[in-house]
């Protein structure tokens, strides 16, 4: 009589578990924290550490700069390899859409810097420039306008 592992399907699981196991955060006291700092949400509600989540439930889950909005499809107690985690889930289209616009916006605003620091002379400018407005500025305006 050997025995044999079942495996069991699981119905509900603790959220921290899930996202672990979904590899959203690389341990479970990460997850939890994200949790507690108000970076997961079911129904824009936060929630709780020890919140049961089902097949079906949508969440979003804010990583850095990301706000992923993913569809849970599968339940997992064991933490996988990154292909068998992506199986746990499915972003919606209007989630992966809103990180492209984003992450393109953010690209783009990068490139608004200058090409290089300020020289000496670029410095004296600037300061120059700051001191005529700051004292025009200045003259114009004042507490006895009533």
């Amino acid at each position: 009589m050997s025995k044999q592992p079942e495996k069991q399907q699981l119905e509900t699981m603790r959220v921290d578990k899930w996202l672990w196991a979904a590899r959203f955060f690389k341990t479970r006291s990460i997850a939890k924290d994200a949790i507690e700092g108000g970076k997961v949400h079911h129904n824009n509600e936060r929630v709780k550490v020890s919140k049961e989540i089902r097949v079906g439930m949508k969440l979003t889950i804010q990583q850095g700069f990301d706000r992923k909005t993913v569809v849970i499809k599968a339940l997992s107690v064991v933490r996988g390899g990154a292909p068998i985690a992506q199986q746990l889930y499915e972003e919606t289209e209007v989630s992966v859409a809103r990180r492209e616009l984003i992450s393109s916006q953010r690209k783009l605003h990068n490139l608004a810097r200058p090409d290089h620091r300020p020289s000496k002379k670029d410095r004296r400018q600037i300061s120059k420039f700051k001191q005529e407005n700051d004292q025009q500025f200045d003259q114009s305006w004042s507490y006895d306008d009533d």
